[in-house]
C-alpha cells in the first residue's frame, strides 16, 4: 500500500466516529487535537507510508487524555542524545513501533525499527520489538472496539493480506 491508501483507510475507520483525519505532506509529523469547530488532524511526513503507519500507531495507542494534547503531550528530544536519553526514546517508542510493525505487515510494507538517531544501531531494540509485537497482537484481539484492530483489519482488507483466524503470528501475515 502507499501513503494515500493508508490515509484513506485511517480516515474511513476513524474520521466520523473519532472526529480525526490523517493527512500527508507534513515537514514533520504532528498531531493537533480538534475542538468544537474542527476535527483533530494527524499529519505524517511527506508521502511516506511508514510515517503514516507510525503516526497511526501513536494515535491508536493514545488514550483520550493524550488525544486532547498536541503531539499527544510528548516532548520530542532530537538527536544527538545521551545513552540515557536514547534508552528513554526506545522505551517510549517500543509499543508504538511494535504496533507500527503489525500495521506494516497488514499493509504489505517492510518494517524497519527506528532509533531516530543515525549514531545508534537498532539490533537490540528490534529484538525487544518481537516480544512486544506478540503482546500487542494479543491485546488487539482481546479488546472489543479496538481501534488498532479496526485499522489493521482495514489495511489487510485493502492490501489483500489474509490474516490468520486469530490475527496472531510473528511473521508477515501474507
Amino acid at each position: 500500500m502507499n501513503a494515500a491508501q493508508i490515509e484513506r483507510c485511517f480516515n474511513a475507520c476513524f474520521s466520523k466516529k473519532y472526529q480525526v483525519f490523517m493527512v500527508g505532506g507534513a515537514e514533520e509529523p504532528i498531531y493537533i487535537p480538534g475542538d468544537s469547530a474542527s476535527l483533530a488532524s494527524l499529519g505524517y511526513r511527506e508521502d511516506f507510508a511508514s510515517s503514516a503507519l507510525h503516526e497511526a500507531a501513536h494515535w491508536c495507542i493514545a488514550g483520550l487524555g493524550r488525544r486532547r494534547q498536541i503531539d499527544f503531550g510528548y516532548d520530542y528530544s532530537p538527536p544527538p542524545r545521551t545513552a540515557q536519553e536514547q534508552q528513554k526514546f526506545f522505551e517510549l517508542e517500543e509499543r508504538v513501533q511494535a504496533l507500527e510493525w503489525i500495521f506494516s505487515d497488514a499493509a504489505c510494507i517492510d518494517f524497519h525499527a527506528s532509533a531516530d538517531n543515525l549514531e545508534v544501531g537498532t539490533g537490540y531494540f528490534q529484538e525487544r520489538l518481537v516480544g512486544t509485537k506478540d503482546e500487542l497482537l494479543t491485546w488487539i484481539e482481546g479488546i472489543s472496539e479496538s481501534r488498532a484492530r479496526a485499522f489493521r483489519d482495514c489495511l489487510a482488507g485493502n492490501s489483500g493480506v489474509d490474516l490468520p483466524a486469530n490475527g496472531l503470528g510473528r511473521k508477515r501475515y501474507g
